[in-house]
Protein backbone atom coordinates (compact mmCIF):
# COMPACT_ATOMS: atom_id res chain seq x y z
CA UNK A 1 0.00 0.00 0.00
CA UNK A 2 1.21 3.29 -0.92
CA UNK A 3 -0.19 6.15 1.51
CA UNK A 4 1.26 9.52 0.75
CA UNK A 5 0.46 13.10 2.31
CA UNK A 6 -0.64 15.87 0.38
CA UNK A 7 -2.12 19.26 0.06
CA UNK A 8 -4.53 20.68 -2.79
CA UNK A 9 -3.97 24.25 -0.53
CA UNK A 10 -5.34 23.12 2.41
CA UNK A 11 -4.31 21.37 5.18
CA UNK A 12 -2.19 18.54 4.81
CA UNK A 13 -3.81 15.53 4.17
CA UNK A 14 -3.25 11.50 3.58
CA UNK A 15 -4.60 9.60 1.21
CA UNK A 16 -3.58 6.06 -0.17
CA UNK A 17 -2.23 6.36 -3.67
CA UNK A 18 -3.94 3.50 -6.46
CA UNK A 19 -5.00 3.52 -10.02
CA UNK A 20 -2.84 3.05 -13.52
CA UNK A 21 0.36 4.67 -13.81
CA UNK A 22 0.07 8.10 -14.79
CA UNK A 23 -3.51 8.04 -13.72
CA UNK A 24 -3.30 7.73 -10.55
CA UNK A 25 -5.93 8.87 -7.85
CA UNK A 26 -5.36 9.44 -3.70
CA UNK A 27 -8.31 8.25 -1.63
CA UNK A 28 -8.21 10.27 1.15
CA UNK A 29 -7.37 8.89 4.52
CA UNK A 30 -9.12 10.10 7.98
CA UNK A 31 -6.48 11.33 10.02
CA UNK A 32 -2.67 10.41 10.28
CA UNK A 33 -2.61 6.51 9.53
CA UNK A 34 0.49 6.21 11.77
CA UNK A 35 -2.02 6.84 14.71
CA UNK A 36 -5.52 6.79 13.09
CA UNK A 37 -5.33 3.60 10.89
CA UNK A 38 -6.04 3.02 7.52
CA UNK A 39 -9.42 4.90 7.79
CA UNK A 40 -10.62 5.91 4.01
CA UNK A 41 -12.91 8.71 3.84
CA UNK A 42 -14.57 7.92 0.69
CA UNK A 43 -13.64 10.67 -1.13
CA UNK A 44 -10.81 10.86 -4.56
CA UNK A 45 -8.81 13.39 -5.93
CA UNK A 46 -6.47 12.74 -8.98
CA UNK A 47 -2.88 12.94 -7.72
CA UNK A 48 -2.15 15.58 -10.76
CA UNK A 49 -4.63 18.17 -8.87
CA UNK A 50 -2.35 17.74 -5.65
CA UNK A 51 1.08 18.63 -4.10
CA UNK A 52 2.93 16.22 -2.73
CA UNK A 53 4.27 16.64 0.15
CA UNK A 54 7.49 14.83 2.88
CA UNK A 55 5.54 11.27 3.76
CA UNK A 56 6.31 12.09 7.26
CA UNK A 57 7.61 14.35 9.29
CA UNK A 58 9.45 12.66 12.42
CA UNK A 59 8.19 13.43 15.44
CA UNK A 60 11.66 13.67 16.87
CA UNK A 61 14.51 12.65 14.58
CA UNK A 62 16.11 11.24 11.69
CA UNK A 63 18.39 8.93 12.63
CA UNK A 64 21.18 7.69 9.48
CA UNK A 65 24.00 4.94 9.02
CA UNK A 66 27.00 6.50 7.70
CA UNK A 67 29.56 4.47 5.32
CA UNK A 68 27.00 1.53 5.32
CA UNK A 69 28.44 0.52 1.30
CA UNK A 70 31.79 -0.48 1.21
CA UNK A 71 32.48 1.32 -2.18
CA UNK A 72 31.21 4.55 -0.74
CA UNK A 73 33.61 4.50 2.51
CA UNK A 74 36.33 3.74 -0.05
CA UNK A 75 35.27 6.94 -2.47
CA UNK A 76 35.93 9.27 0.34
CA UNK A 77 39.00 7.33 1.70
CA UNK A 78 37.10 5.88 4.51
CA UNK A 79 37.58 2.39 6.15
CA UNK A 80 33.91 0.62 6.94
CA UNK A 81 33.56 0.60 10.52
CA UNK A 82 33.89 -2.27 12.55
CA UNK A 83 30.45 -0.69 14.28
CA UNK A 84 27.05 0.88 12.65
CA UNK A 85 28.23 4.42 12.14
CA UNK A 86 25.19 6.45 13.87
CA UNK A 87 24.26 10.35 13.17
CA UNK A 88 21.23 12.38 13.66
CA UNK A 89 19.37 14.64 11.37
CA UNK A 90 17.09 16.85 13.04
CA UNK A 91 13.30 16.89 12.37
CA UNK A 92 13.70 20.72 10.63
CA UNK A 93 16.21 19.24 7.69
CA UNK A 94 13.19 17.49 6.13
CA UNK A 95 11.17 18.69 3.21
CA UNK A 96 9.17 16.63 0.45
CA UNK A 97 9.36 16.22 -3.44
CA UNK A 98 9.75 19.18 -5.39
CA UNK A 99 10.38 21.20 -2.75
CA UNK A 100 14.04 23.27 -2.54
CA UNK A 101 17.11 22.27 -1.12
CA UNK A 102 18.60 25.56 -0.22
CA UNK A 103 22.44 25.79 -0.76
CA UNK A 104 23.80 27.25 2.33
CA UNK A 105 25.91 30.19 2.13
CA UNK A 106 28.53 28.41 4.52
CA UNK A 107 29.38 25.92 1.94
CA UNK A 108 31.24 25.58 -1.65
CA UNK A 109 30.52 22.30 -1.70
CA UNK A 110 27.17 20.20 -1.29
CA UNK A 111 26.05 16.70 -2.04
CA UNK A 112 23.96 14.37 -2.78
CA UNK A 113 23.36 10.86 -1.28
CA UNK A 114 20.53 9.07 -2.36
CA UNK A 115 19.26 6.40 -0.11
CA UNK A 116 16.55 3.92 1.23
CA UNK A 117 14.77 5.40 4.22
CA UNK A 118 12.92 3.09 6.92
CA UNK A 119 9.75 4.98 8.63
CA UNK A 120 8.77 3.84 12.08
CA UNK A 121 5.78 2.91 13.34
CA UNK A 122 5.90 3.07 17.09
CA UNK A 123 7.25 3.77 19.79
CA UNK A 124 10.43 0.85 20.01
CA UNK A 125 13.32 0.18 21.93
CA UNK A 126 15.84 -2.68 22.19
CA UNK A 127 14.19 -4.30 19.19
CA UNK A 128 15.63 -7.71 18.24
CA UNK A 129 16.40 -8.38 14.93
CA UNK A 130 13.90 -10.93 14.51
CA UNK A 131 11.09 -8.54 15.41
CA UNK A 132 12.26 -5.66 13.48
CA UNK A 133 9.42 -6.08 11.09
CA UNK A 134 6.81 -5.43 13.85
CA UNK A 135 8.16 -1.78 14.54
CA UNK A 136 8.57 -0.51 10.59
CA UNK A 137 5.59 1.28 8.92
CA UNK A 138 7.26 1.48 5.60
CA UNK A 139 9.57 2.60 3.32
CA UNK A 140 10.17 5.83 0.99
CA UNK A 141 13.50 7.03 -0.92
CA UNK A 142 15.59 9.95 1.30
CA UNK A 143 18.27 12.61 0.29
CA UNK A 144 20.78 12.73 2.56
CA UNK A 145 21.93 16.19 1.33
CA UNK A 146 25.56 16.79 3.21
CA UNK A 147 28.18 19.90 3.32
CA UNK A 148 30.86 17.96 2.29
CA UNK A 149 33.51 20.62 3.16
CA UNK A 150 31.40 21.70 6.77
CA UNK A 151 31.18 17.70 7.71
CA UNK A 152 35.11 17.96 7.13
CA UNK A 153 36.05 21.04 8.27
CA UNK A 154 33.68 20.29 11.58
CA UNK A 155 34.98 16.51 12.44
CA UNK A 156 31.43 16.05 13.93
CA UNK A 157 28.51 16.23 11.15
CA UNK A 158 25.65 18.21 12.93
CA UNK A 159 25.74 21.06 10.62
CA UNK A 160 26.94 19.46 7.51
CA UNK A 161 24.19 17.25 7.56
CA UNK A 162 21.61 19.38 9.66
CA UNK A 163 20.71 22.10 7.44
CA UNK A 164 17.59 23.18 6.74
CA UNK A 165 16.00 21.48 3.43
CA UNK A 166 18.97 18.77 3.44
CA UNK A 167 16.98 15.37 3.84
CA UNK A 168 14.27 15.32 0.95
CA UNK A 169 12.02 12.35 1.67
CA UNK A 170 8.87 11.04 -0.89
CA UNK A 171 7.18 10.94 -2.76
CA UNK A 172 5.27 8.72 -0.54
CA UNK A 173 5.88 5.15 1.99
CA UNK A 174 5.04 2.00 0.82
CA UNK A 175 4.09 -0.49 3.47
CA UNK A 176 4.17 -3.62 1.60
CA UNK A 177 7.97 -3.99 0.39
CA UNK A 178 11.31 -6.26 0.72
CA UNK A 179 14.58 -4.21 1.05
CA UNK A 180 16.85 -7.09 0.38
CA UNK A 181 17.72 -6.45 -3.14
CA UNK A 182 16.57 -2.93 -4.98
CA UNK A 183 18.87 -0.97 -6.96
CA UNK A 184 18.94 3.03 -5.53
CA UNK A 185 19.87 5.25 -8.33
CA UNK A 186 20.45 8.90 -8.11
CA UNK A 187 20.54 11.13 -11.44
CA UNK A 188 21.83 15.00 -11.67
CA UNK A 189 20.16 16.93 -14.85
CA UNK A 190 19.17 13.17 -15.84
CA UNK A 191 22.53 11.83 -15.77
CA UNK A 192 23.13 8.79 -13.81
CA UNK A 193 25.70 9.35 -10.83
CA UNK A 194 25.07 6.64 -8.34
CA UNK A 195 23.45 3.09 -9.14
CA UNK A 196 23.68 0.79 -6.27
CA UNK A 197 21.73 -2.40 -4.61
CA UNK A 198 20.40 -2.18 -1.05
CA UNK A 199 21.99 -6.14 -0.99
CA UNK A 200 25.59 -4.30 -0.93
CA UNK A 201 25.13 -2.73 1.99
CA UNK A 202 27.00 -4.05 5.09
CA UNK A 203 24.11 -3.73 7.73
CA UNK A 204 21.02 -4.61 6.63
CA UNK A 205 17.55 -2.91 7.49
CA UNK A 206 16.91 -5.69 10.67
CA UNK A 207 20.58 -5.11 12.02
CA UNK A 208 20.34 -0.96 11.54
CA UNK A 209 17.22 -1.42 13.12
CA UNK A 210 17.76 -3.16 15.96
CA UNK A 211 21.46 -1.27 16.52
CA UNK A 212 19.62 1.92 16.49
CA UNK A 213 17.02 0.68 19.64
CA UNK A 214 19.46 -0.69 21.67
CA UNK A 215 20.67 2.86 22.81
CA UNK A 216 17.95 4.82 21.23
CA UNK A 217 14.32 5.02 21.49
CA UNK A 218 12.17 5.60 18.12
CA UNK A 219 8.95 7.11 17.80
CA UNK A 220 6.51 6.90 15.42
CA UNK A 221 7.26 8.60 12.46
CA UNK A 222 10.85 8.89 13.25
CA UNK A 223 13.04 7.73 9.90
CA UNK A 224 15.60 5.97 9.81
CA UNK A 225 18.24 6.40 6.36
CA UNK A 226 19.85 3.07 5.66
CA UNK A 227 23.58 4.77 4.12
CA UNK A 228 24.39 5.42 0.48
CA UNK A 229 26.39 3.71 -2.09
CA UNK A 230 29.32 4.91 -4.19
CA UNK A 231 28.88 7.94 -6.66
CA UNK A 232 28.20 10.86 -4.56
CA UNK A 233 29.26 14.33 -6.12
CA UNK A 234 28.29 18.41 -5.68
CA UNK A 235 25.73 19.99 -6.37
CA UNK A 236 24.53 23.43 -7.21
CA UNK A 237 21.84 25.86 -7.26
CA UNK A 238 19.98 25.44 -10.54
CA UNK A 239 20.67 21.45 -10.21
CA UNK A 240 17.76 19.02 -10.58
CA UNK A 241 18.34 15.69 -8.69
CA UNK A 242 16.17 12.98 -8.58
CA UNK A 243 16.63 9.47 -6.32
CA UNK A 244 14.55 6.59 -7.72
CA UNK A 245 14.36 3.35 -5.50
CA UNK A 246 13.13 0.37 -7.58
CA UNK A 247 9.49 -0.40 -6.44
CA UNK A 248 9.67 3.19 -4.37
CA UNK A 249 9.47 5.71 -6.79
CA UNK A 250 11.19 8.94 -7.51
CA UNK A 251 11.66 11.94 -5.00
CA UNK A 252 13.30 14.52 -7.39
CA UNK A 253 14.10 18.04 -6.06
CA UNK A 254 16.22 21.05 -7.21
CA UNK A 255 18.90 22.89 -6.07
CA UNK A 256 18.57 26.62 -5.26
CA UNK A 257 20.62 29.75 -3.46
CA UNK A 258 19.89 30.94 -0.89
CA UNK A 259 18.33 34.52 -1.15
Amino acid sequence: MRIARFTTDEDPQFGVVGGPEGDEILATLAGDPLYSGIELTGEQVALSEVRLLAPVIPRSKVACIGRNYAAHAAELGNDVPEERLVFLKPNTSVIGPLDPIVYPAQSSDVQFEGELAVVISRICREVPVERVRDVIFGYTVGNDVTARDLQHKDGQWARAKGFDSFCPLGPWIETDFDPGDVEVRTELNGEVKQRGRTSLMMFDVPTIIAYVTSFMTLLPGDVVLTGTPAGVGPMLPGDDVAVTIEGLGTLRNRVVSRD
